[in-house]
Order: C-alpha cells, then structure tokens, then sequence
C-alpha cells in the first residue's frame, strides 16, 4: 500500500443509534463514508436477542467487503459481545481473551495486519469504567501477554479502542509515556467524541508506536455518525515508515 493507512476507532453501541433505532448498516455507511482501511470496533453484538440475534461484525464487514475477526468480552450461552477489528487487508489473529475486571467484563484483540511488508500489529480494546480496573487493564495490555510480547522484525504497534479515559487519567497517562496519542500529533486541537450529539469527553483513541507517522487525525461528526451510534468515529491517516524500528 503506497498510500496513508487510514485507521477508524468507533463504540458503536450494538448498532442502536441515538434515535434508539437498530440499524447495523448505517454503521456500515458511516465506516464507508470515511474509506477507512482498519476498522476497530467496540460494543459489537453477536447473535445477541436484544439485536436480532445477528452477528453484527460478520454484517458490517460483508456489507463493506471486509473480513472479520472478534473478540467476546462478554459470552452468555450463544450471546456475545465485545470487539472487533475488520479489513480486506492480510490479516493474523494473534489473540483474543479477557483483561481483569471487577465490572463489566472485558477484553482486548491483538490480529495481525500486513500493510505491505510491513506486520503491523493491531490491539482493540475497550476498558472499563473504574479509574482502578482501567489501570490494571492497561498494565496488562502493555506487558509481556500484549504489547509487550515479542514480534516479528519491522513490527509497527497501534492501540485503538474505546478507554474509557480522559488524558488526564492514570491509565491514559500509563499508555502516553510509551506510545504517541494519534489526536496530538497532527498539529490540531483534539476533538470529543462522546456523547455524539454533544461531545464533551475525548474517550476514544488510537495511540501509535514507533516508525509511524500521523498524517492527520479527524473526529466525523457529520449527521449520519451523530445519529448512528451515542460515539463519534476517531479517524487516524498514518503513514508507515519503510525503515526498521530501532527500539520498541
């Protein structure tokens, strides 16, 4: 791929929008309106009966010409819920499971991504509520079972979910001392994404590691993302450096 990686980051809130209407393909839409090549989902349902028993990653992802790959935080008899990450680039589950919680469970995704040559590896996550989970989880996502596992050479990182923290926070600060906030480095003031129709809080986020260049950054607020989920999308264009990591 010559051209920018563009990498979405969007709580679709089991595809209930905020005129509480249930429509998985104006998910889809809002997702094709920004041509994005990675997708990180949170709040999927999977053949859950509040939402029509449908496998709501699989729908987004054929509607888009994508594959799928999901992760369950939450498994109740035949009922899912969790994350999920969908593309039509080379993809390598490399995990799926759950990080501790004491709330809602959670849990993050690790695929493997071929931009290229180059593997870059894909975490989605969305952690939960209290300030005191949040900060284990992300010790747990940013040791040596996640982001901190060995990698193939010329790896690139990116983290891209729904934290549930503002960047004032402990586990965001936890994450920011390793890796960049994609929304900071473009040179523009970051953007709230929730709630969507007034955004006050800047909760999702994708954080990029080294050999990653970020073109630019955009929250999509137009009416149709406003109406389609209670989270605005982040979008994130990124440009892969050619050149090996010298330290990760």
């Amino acid at each position: 791929m010559k051209r920018p990686l563009r990498i979405l980051s969007y709580n679709v809130h089991s595809c209930f929008g905020t005129d509480r209407r249930l429509d998985p393909a104006r998910i889809a839409d809002v997702i094709a309106s920004c041509n994005a090549d990675i997708v990180a989902l949170q709040e999927v349902d999977v053949e859950r009966a509040r939402s029509g028993a449908i496998d709501q990653a699989q729908m987004i992802a054929a509607h888009l010409k994508m594959t799928a790959h999901f992760n369950a935080a939450l498994h109740l008899e035949e009922e899912r819920y969790g994350d999920a990450l969908i593309t039509a680039l080379p993809t390598r589950l490399v995990k799926a499971a759950g990080l501790p919680s004491k709330g809602e469970p959670r849990g993050a995704l690790w695929v493997e991504v071929m931009v290229g040559e180059i593997p870059l590896q894909v975490f989605v996550t969305h952690l939960g509520l209290l300030g005191g989970e949040r900060v284990r989880q992300t010790e747990t996502l940013m040791g040596p079972g996640w982001m901190g596992a060995p990698m193939p050479a010329n790896s690139r990182v990116v983290l891209a979910g729904d934290l549930n923290a503002v960047p004032l926070s402990a586990s965001y600060k936890m994450l920011a001392r390793r890796y960049r906030d994609a929304q900071t480095e473009d040179g523009r003031a970051a953007k709230a994404t929730f709630p969507s129709r007034l955004p006050l809080l800047r909760l999702d986020h994708i954080m990029v590691g080294e050999g990653i260049r970020v073109v630019e950054t955009r929250v999509v607020s137009d009416r149709l993302a406003r109406r389609a989920s209670d989270h605005l999308p982040l979008l994130a264009v990124l440009d892969l450096d050619p050149a090996p990591q010298a330290d990760r």
